[in-house]
């Protein structure tokens, strides 16, 4: 399976506290947001610079910096929102798109309910963001929708993944880059990740 992993030691350490059933929605939320700004480092490495001349209080030098933002950050609804605030917080000026989805819970099939990009996600490198990837059918929807749209760079970063997920993405769309920070051991009957950390949406929004 082709998935690059980002296993910091912080990010490692964040992970197993999300997992515990005893982490409340408060810090469990704020883990979300904290891995993702950790994982964004990575996800990001490959960003083009440009020489800059400036001039510090002692003389003049030529610096590198990014050009004009040209990326979008998309979460999957709703769990995705919990990734969007650490990614912002280190790229500002990164636009945010929504795609809403739901996993029906006979099929397992993803369902569209809602998409709303900006209107130049064609010209802008997306970040596809879901905390869990799981059966893989609904990253693999989105990134379709985003494809149909004339996205052409697309990354698609999950905190958790099960083995199952990263296979659908790498036989349905072998062109995106997966990231994850943890690989588990499989999907259960439910399609939940084993050993997981349950429902990310209810655990960051508190509905269960």
């Amino acid at each position: 399976m082709k998935v690059n992993f980002t296993n910091h030691p912080l990010i490692q350490h964040k992970i197993s506290i999300m997992r515990d059933v005893n982490t409340g929605s408060k810090d469990f939320r704020e883990l979300v947001s904290e891995v993702a700004m950790l994982m964004c480092y990575e996800v990001t490495r490959d960003l083009q610079l440009q020489s800059v001349e400036i001039e510090t209080p002692i003389t003049k030098t030529t610096v590198k910096m990014m050009p004009s933002c040209k990326m979008a950050v998309v979460p999957i609804l709703r769990a995705g929102l919990g990734m969007v605030e650490g990614i912002v917080k280190l790229i500002p000026s990164i636009k945010i798109g929504h795609i809403g989805l739901y996993r029906d819970p006979q099929t397992l099939k993803p369902v569209e309910y809602y998409c709303k990009l900006p209107a130049d996600i064609a010209d802008r490198e997306v970040l596809l963001v879901d905390p869990m990837l799981a059966t893989g059918g609904s990253a693999a929807a989105a990134i379709k929708f985003l494809k149909d749209r004339g996205v052409k760079k697309i990354k698609s970063v999950h905190i958790i993944a099960a083995p199952e997920g990263v296979q659908v993405l790498n036989l349905q769309h072998p062109d995106v880059d997966v990231y994850c920070a943890a690989l588990d051991e499989k999907l259960n009957e439910h399609g939940y990740i084993v050993p997981g950390l349950g429902d990310a949406g209810d655990r960051i929004f508190g509905t269960k």
